[in-house]
């Protein structure tokens, strides 16, 4: 004798669901120096990462005293954005600011 007969997604009604693989996300982290100034590090915060000013100012206190700070956390081709828009508006302003990223 045999066990009871299994019938498929199509007989049965139900519809398979799949799972999404979620992207993996990245921090980006600010790096202190010498040479950026407070006022610019806030600025960058608000412009690139959206941050609020009081948000900002938290962030740069942060990087100033321990030397490296979260600035956010994306998908890795918008964190790789964000590094870059870093770079490019400090080099355009005369500032050695930088950023990296590592996986979360």
């Amino acid at each position: 004798m045999s066990g009871p007969k299994q019938r498929t997604a199509e007989e049965t009604g139900i519809k398979e669901r799949r799972k999404t693989a979620t992207p993996p996300l990245y921090k980006v982290f600010l790096l202190n120096d010498d040479y950026t100034t407070m006022d610019f590090v806030v600025q960058v915060l608000e412009q690139v990462f959206h941050k609020n000013p009081v948000e900002a100012t938290q962030i740069m206190l942060y990087v100033h005293k321990k030397g490296r700070g979260l600035a956010g956390v994306y998908e890795r081709q918008i964190a790789e954005a964000k590094i870059v828009a870093v770079h490019k508006h400090a080099e355009d302003n005369g500032f050695p600011l930088k950023c990296d990223m590592e996986k979360e």
